[in-house]
């Protein structure tokens, strides 16, 4: 279970307002790094989404220490890192959110499996919210026996 991620943005409080507004949650200042917000849908399983500004990098500590945040320069745009979020909200109020914001939002069908919602905050970063019954699509194709039939020949090697 994932309890929660990161991410970072452009407008790191305008991404989580509109976020915990999708997720029917609260965003707050998280106050280990200035500037930076997180985002809790105040589920059971304490999920969260960390929002950083887009200059910040984590990099590892010293020794001992723990992760530092480092503010650079070298801003990113697009990523491959994004994440699949089920909500009790409409696909029409997904939909209504990202147009108030100018952001793109595109329901797909991922490869006749199940469908999500492509949400991409600041038109950068992609979160795939699943309404109800695009959870339950999903749930239903990744049961322990369907994943076991659907990669019972692939094979992967892991060194050790």
């Amino acid at each position: 279970m994932i309890h929660h991620i990161s991410i970072a943005a452009q407008n790191p409080l305008r991404v989580a307002q509109v976020l915990a507004e999708i997720m029917n949650g609260k965003a707050v200042s998280f106050f280990p790094h200035p500037g930076s917000y997180m985002v809790f849908p105040l589920d059971q399983h304490g999920t969260g989404i960390e929002v950083y500004p887009l200059e910040t990098k984590l990099v590892p500590g010293e020794g001992d220490q723990p992760s530092q945040f480092v503010l650079t320069a070298n801003a990113i745009g697009l990523t491959a890192t994004h994440a699949a979020i089920s909500v009790a909200t409409s696909q029409e109020k997904i939909e209504q959110i990202g147009q108030r914001e100018g952001w793109r939002v595109v329901r797909c069908n991922r490869d006749s499996f199940f469908d999500v919602i492509e949400f991409w905050l600041e038109n950068t970063i992609m979160i795939e919210f699943l309404t109800p019954e695009m959870a339950a699509q999903y749930l239903a194709v990744t049961t322990p026996e369907n994943l076991d039939k659907m990669f019972s020949s692939e094979s992967v090697a892991v060194a050790v």
